[in-house]
């Protein structure tokens, strides 16, 4: 399409195959690095790393980041690993890593992350730590990555609209106004055990 993503249904309407054959095609593109399979469809493999302008970061650029701030302030600042982040040139990279590898990168930080959270107690909230060059509490490094987790993936989140047709990316259906979590597998719950 003219803005670089395909839904399935729309393939298979157009070139008049099944949704399972159009589905098959995009994962062997792909394997082959010719395309990024997202929910409902494809988008060039390049899209990973365009950017708007000279201004703003790409979608790989922020994954490289996160991962490294995860690294930075919890696995390292909290959990004491050398610290060997280069975080200029996460923000430099023009291209680099497919998605997979890109995802498997912030999927290893963030389980090194839960590693050092396992190993925390109530006490060690309150502890001192210096992280990029400035005191912090434990809780306080937490807290930053949370939130700095939580800016970036809205950044994501507008990149994927963009690039998707209308409606494409959502994340809960309103029918009824009930704004009920499509992120969800059928059948389960994001209440905790025995809520009303």
């Amino acid at each position: 399409s003219a803005r670089g993503f395909i839904r399935v249904a729309d393939a298979s309407l157009e070139l008049g195959v099944s949704e399972v054959t159009i589905r098959g095609d995009l994962s062997a593109l792909a394997r082959e690095g010719r395309a990024v399979r997202v929910h409902g469809g494809a988008m060039p493999a390049d899209a990973l790393w365009r950017r708007a302008n000279a201004s703003p970061n790409s979608a790989g650029n922020l994954v490289l980041h996160l991962a490294g701030n995860v690294r930075q302030w919890i696995v390292s600042g909290v959990g004491g690993a050398p610290d060997v982040r280069q975080r200029d040139a996460e923000f430099a990279a023009r291209d680099g890593a497919g998605l997979d590898r890109l995802l498997a990168t912030l999927d290893t930080a963030c389980a090194d992350a839960v590693a050092v959270f396992d190993r925390l107690d109530a006490a060690a909230l309150a502890e001192s730590r210096t992280i990029q060059g400035r005191r912090t509490t434990v809780f306080a490094a937490i807290y930053h990555v949370v939130e700095h987790f939580s800016g970036h993936t809205g950044q994501l989140i507008l990149m994927a609209k963009a690039a998707a047709p209308e409606g494409a990316v959502r994340f809960y259906d309103d029918t009824g106004g009930l704004a009920r979590p499509l992120f969800l597998p059928e059948g389960v719950s994001d209440s905790p055990p025995g809520a009303p």
